[in-house]
């Protein structure tokens, strides 16, 4: 089974806590703003953390250890206020849904990603981000 497969398979369940639509339009759209230009994949996504004081928390996803937890006011403090509610609009939930979402999905999803504890190299894990974006939002 590929990565993708395994991701895929899974992925609602383990990082959401179910499959239904809302979970699957989350875990989509987290994929989905990680790999945009924006933001910049993983690397993008690494940097932005540390750039906003939450590297520590990143760099525990990363990593083989024990991921560390992250509060949705944090998230919000990462992301930015417009990110969140850009999110929330196109996905239909609450500014706070969305917060609370993001900081149970985006330790699991960059631990999922990075199973060497390492960031991949080149664009392996952006490739995988559209994919699940597509995946789970048609889009």
């Amino acid at each position: 089974m590929s990565l993708f497969d395994s991701l895929v398979k899974g992925a609602a369940e383990q990082l959401l806590g179910g499959t239904d639509t809302k979970n699957n339009n989350l875990l989509g759209a987290a994929a989905k703003l990680i790999s945009s230009p924006e933001v910049g994949g993983l690397d993008g996504l690494a940097k932005l953390f540390a750039q906003k004081g939450q590297g520590d928390a990143m760099n525990s996803w990363i990593g083989t250890g024990k991921n560390l937890p992250i509060s949705p006011e944090a998230i919000l403090g990462v992301l930015g206020q417009g990110r969140i509610q850009e999110l929330a609009g196109k996905l239909g939930m609450s500014n706070l849904d969305i917060e609370k979402g993001l900081a149970s999905a985006l330790p699991q999803l960059v631990d999922k990603l990075t199973p060497d504890g390492k960031l991949p190299a080149g664009n392996s894990a952006n490739d995988l981000l559209g994919q699940l974006a597509k995946r789970f939002l048609g889009s």
